[in-house]
């Protein structure tokens, strides 16, 4: 008899692609880069990409280590809407809690997800697209106009996301800004035709907006794709804002991390309302996922830690990162438990808190 897969929920990701995907769109989507590899070279020549070939593959009917040409073959041949469901069923995930502010019109939403999946999807509202999907606005108006806009797109969500990492870098102003300032900000971004939001105080002031709704902040820190400096997306960064937010009573979610997860677990030690993952970083290192996860679970306290994948585009890395952190933690936490630091009671009841307790609990999916 084998044991139940430690119970998931996916608090970050994106949906799967709707369009069945050629060698070249499959393998853009395998990688932060936004360029493609030399000519004769492959992304998946990765820890990314022998991992997707190695656990991805049996679920596709495969057997593990399958050559990529193979792999793509039978992906077409099944179809984008059998391989999401297939990859999404094999991930044994209780709930996905989807972004929904990047490309959505070419991904699952987060019905789709949970059709797909079977299982239950929640969304997640990024804060950036909401004030650039606006309607007519004015400079005067432009605050009251994001709140009420902010309201209607959050009705039903559980978490809202900021992108300032990517648009300016986590070394902003703290302050929440006057509103003589935004009135200013979002003056200059109505000269200059609306361009997409990267005026450092008028992303200070959707992310005050953010904390004003209420419900748990997510925020994007650590490597991404070449859009964003890493220098600026240390979580560190961001220790004045924590500061700022500390008695808000409003969670604040610190996704991936990787490279400063150690940095990311201080700050949930240290503040009350921080919370890490080491979601992304998994699936791109692989094989060495063990020493990420024993890495990010050194200071963090169990009950600040949540599991997610990032999983954009690709249903292999909804799949894949669900693999990779059971097996992680299973690796990391066994010799723990053998080497008598841990008992293995201690080890269940972490698995529970990290996999899906804290997510149920900060995002009141209960």
């Amino acid at each position: 008899m084998t044991a139940e897969p430690l119970r998931l929920i996916d608090h970050h990701c994106h949906g799967a692609t709707t369009g069945d995907l050629d060698r070249t769109g499959f393998e853009a989507l395998a990688t932060e880069s936004d360029r493609p590899p030399p000519a004769g070279c492959s992304t998946l020549d990765s820890q990314l990409g022998f991992a997707l070939r190695r656990w991805c593959a049996p679920v596709l009917g495969l057997p593990p280590h399958v050559d990529g040409d193979a792999y793509l073959a039978r992906r077409r041949e099944l179809g984008a809407a059998e391989a999401n469901r297939l990859l999404l069923r094999a991930a044994e995930v209780d709930a996905y809690l989807v972004d929904t502010g990047f490309n959505g019109a070419r991904l699952l939403g987060p019905a789709e997800m949970a059709s797909a999946a079977g299982t239950a999807a929640h969304e997640v509202v990024r804060l950036e697209t909401v004030a650039e999907e606006q309607g007519e606005v004015t400079a005067e108006g432009f605050a009251e106009a994001y709140a009420e806009s902010l309201a209607r797109a959050t009705a039903r969500a559980v978490g809202v996301k900021s992108i300032v990492a990517y648009r300016h870098g986590l070394d902003f102003d703290p302050r929440r800004p006057t509103r003589r300032e935004v009135v200013e900000a979002a003056g200059r971004w109505l000269r200059d035709g609306r361009p997409r939001i990267a005026d450092p105080v008028l992303l200070r002031h959707l992310l005050w907006a953010g904390v004003d709704r209420g419900l748990p902040v997510q925020l994007h820190t650590g490597f991404g794709d070449p859009d964003l400096d890493l220098a600026r997306c240390d979580p560190a960064l961001l220790t004045g804002f924590l500061r700022a937010t500390r008695d808000s009573g409003v969670p604040i979610m610190l996704l991936h991390c990787y490279p400063f997860h150690r940095q990311a677990g201080y700050l949930a030690q240290a503040f009350p309302h921080v919370y890490v993952d080491a979601g992304l970083a998994l699936n791109h290192v692989g094989a060495r996922a063990a020493a990420v996860l024993a890495e990010s679970l050194e200071l963090a306290p169990f009950h600040k830690v949540l599991y997610s994948s990032d999983a954009y585009g690709l249903a292999e890395l909804h799949q894949l990162g669900a693999v990779l952190f059971r097996r992680a933690f299973a690796e990391v936490t066994g010799a723990w438990v053998r080497d008598g630091h841990w008992s293995a009671g201690d080890a269940a009841r972490a698995g529970e808190l990290i996999g899906s307790g804290n997510a149920r609990r900060v995002y009141g999916l209960d």
